[in-house]
């Protein structure tokens, strides 16, 4: 099934997980997928991992979603110095496995990269990649937006312009970059109305159990950790299980305000943690029965 068609019953309710490391086995997956079946998402996605590291297991862990558990797959693809015949080849493979879904992204740049280098390869950005699915048929299209804009754009007009004309090349629904603040969130839902922008977008929330593991991660992708989740941070930094605790709590509560918001769907970054998805999921049961049909 193509996920933009389960947008007709919203919200969508969507958990994110990374392969294993490359020297691991991929039967260590199971395990993380066997505690979030139970938790009925309207699909799992699964990424590349860091920098791509982990790709060759993407369309395997996609088919043990899809073919396995029965729960609709969204197989992370990224193109950036890929060429068309690596990006055919896995499109035929996705594909022939009866996976429907594809999340189109450019990638991770290398760190010496220098933007002379973007007209050596095949593919420049997300734009170019979904020219190429949408060419080769068959898939619902998800692409990425940033709620506080990319970290490699200009500015965020740049970047809400890049964005209109990524969903203009045939990007079904939208997956945020994770966010603190909600408030930001619904600015930017604003603007995406005043551009036309109307296709589904799922807002990407990370419940936070480590301190060091968030603060590298918005480095990176430049999202902003509001004065109260950094008090949150400081507090019980050196205290697991009370950061476990608080950061699925503040999670929780940044849910329960986007449902009743009326967002189009929520997008849980699990990092491979079931049991922090199943505490979260489990805290929203009675609120998800308001919404099923």
């Amino acid at each position: 099934m193509y996920i933009k068609d389960l947008f007709n019953k919203k919200p969508v309710i969507s958990l994110e997980i990374f392969p294993p490391n490359p020297t691991s086995p991929i039967t260590s997956i199971y395990n993380t997928l066997e505690g979030l079946k139970e938790l009925k998402p309207d699909f799992i996605s699964v990424t590349y991992g860091a920098s791509g590291t982990s790709k060759a297991y993407t369309v395997e862990i996609a088919n043990i979603i899809k073919n396995t558990y029965n729960i609709e797959a969204l197989a992370h693809l990224t193109c950036y110095n890929s060429t068309k015949e690596e990006i055919d080849s896995i499109l035929k493979e996705l594909k022939e496995k009866n996976i429907e879904n594809v999340l189109a992204l450019r990638g991770d740049l290398p760190k010496d990269f220098n933007t002379t280098q973007i007209s050596d390869v095949p593919f420049n950005n997300a734009n170019d990649l979904v020219h190429l699915i949408n060419a080769y048929g068959g898939f619902s299209i998800g692409g990425a937006c940033y709620p506080e804009g990319h970290i490699d754009c200009k500015s965020t007009l740049d970047d809400l312009k890049n964005l209109k004309e990524k969903v203009f090349c045939g990007v079904d629904f939208l997956i945020t970059q994770l966010f603190f603040d909600n408030e930001i969130f619904y600015n930017f839902k604003e603007k995406l109305d005043i551009l036309g922008v109307s296709v589904p977008v799922s807002a990407g929330i990370m419940p936070v159990i480590n301190k060091k593991q968030i603060e590298r991660i918005t480095s990176m992708c430049g999202a902003t950790l509001t004065p109260k989740f950094k008090r949150i941070l400081n507090k019980y930094e050196y205290n697991s299980e009370a950061l476990t605790e608080a950061g699925i709590a503040y999670a929780t509560e940044q849910i329960i305000d986007l449902l009743s918001f009326g967002v189009d769907g929520i997008h849980l970054y699990t990092m491979n943690r079931p049991d922090v998805a199943r505490k979260i999921i489990s805290d929203i049961s009675n609120i998800r029965n308001c919404f099923a049909s």
